[in-house]
């Protein structure tokens, strides 16, 4: 069994923090409207932290879509052949709703840990 180390390396640790949480964000993008793969592409990585290819979210839409969590239409494009735009599926929304009670709760003891750590250093 491999044994993890904490990474110094920044770009390290928001990549291994990204991976846990990309497939809920995404969910998020989709919860008020509909997407096509590459503006999911551009909206997260115009944020801070979310850097992420073309190669990452292909993938990972198609096995959501397998899971249930979301659902595609497809649609002409003006600029080209059709787009599939994705949007989230009642399974989804459910899978959601459980990961915000959850990511508050993880988020809120994990602040508290290393405030309190601040303080007894």
């Amino acid at each position: 069994m491999r044994r993890m180390t904490p990474s110094t390396d920044s770009s390290a640790l928001t990549a291994q923090l990204r991976r846990g949480v990309l497939e809920y964000c995404v969910m998020a993008l989709l919860q008020d409207e509909e997407r096509y793969a590459f503006d999911l592409v551009r909206e997260l990585a115009g944020m801070d932290g979310m850097v992420i290819s073309e190669g990452t979210i292909y993938p990972m839409l198609a096995r959501m879509r397998r899971d249930g969590t979301v659902e595609t239409t497809w649609r002409e494009s003006p600029s080209g052949p059709p787009r599939r735009y994705y949007r989230l599926s009642p399974g989804g929304r459910k899978a959601l709703l459980g990961f915000k009670k959850e990511w508050s709760t993880f988020r809120d003891a994990v602040d508290h840990v290393i405030d309190e750590g601040a303080r007894d250093a």
